[in-house]
């Protein structure tokens, strides 16, 4: 048996073995979380940086036919690259990253939704790296989505729909929610 693992990073380029949190729906973000120097000369107020690590390990006998694998994903914020200026800093707009981060959860949940239900073949390698390409860019689009409808965090009532909205569909994804 030859076992192949791999693990394969987010959409943020992030250094070896950064701090990370994990996501925990016991746990909401702090300022203090975030750790990263403020942007001057950006118009943001506060910039999150989550992705989703995502890792597999392939087992193939020595044919190459794979037998089994195992498949990790991972909702993480990355308090060295996120910020805020404080002197803008508050408690609705640490709710509109708190959001940007539970967005993360979601995709990472729906990651986990789409490799339950993959069929076990030799094709299986590229089906994971397609799910987590597709998932990536999904990801992607509804964060900006999320800003741009909110205009970041500045639409009050766009901000509490969207909120509505992220604790439903986390509901309905929650058999595939992150475990720490």
């Amino acid at each position: 048996m030859i076992k192949i693992l791999l693990f394969l990073s987010c959409l943020v380029c992030v250094q070896d073995n950064p701090p990370v949190l994990s996501w925990s729906a016991s746990y909401k973000l702090s300022w203090k979380d975030f750790k990263a120097k403020p942007n001057m000369n950006d118009g943001a107020v506060a910039v999150t940086s989550s992705g989703i690590t995502f890792g597999y390990s392939i087992t193939q006998t020595d044919t190459k036919e794979v037998v089994s694998y195992t498949s990790e994903v991972h909702a993480h914020f990355y308090p060295e690259q996120s910020w805020y200026k404080i002197e803008r800093a508050d408690n609705h707009i640490l709710g509109h990253e708190q959001l940007h981060f539970d967005i993360t959860e979601l995709y990472a949940r729906k990651f986990r939704y789409r490799i339950s239900q993959l069929k076990l073949s030799n094709t299986i390698r590229r089906q994971l790296k397609g799910i987590h390409n597709d998932i990536n860019a999904e990801l992607s689009k509804m964060q900006n989505t999320y800003d741009s409808e909110t205009d970041y965090s500045r639409n009050f009532e766009a901000q509490a729909e969207w909120k509505i909205t992220m604790d439903a569909e986390l509901a309905k994804y929650s058999q595939y929610k992150s475990i720490n």
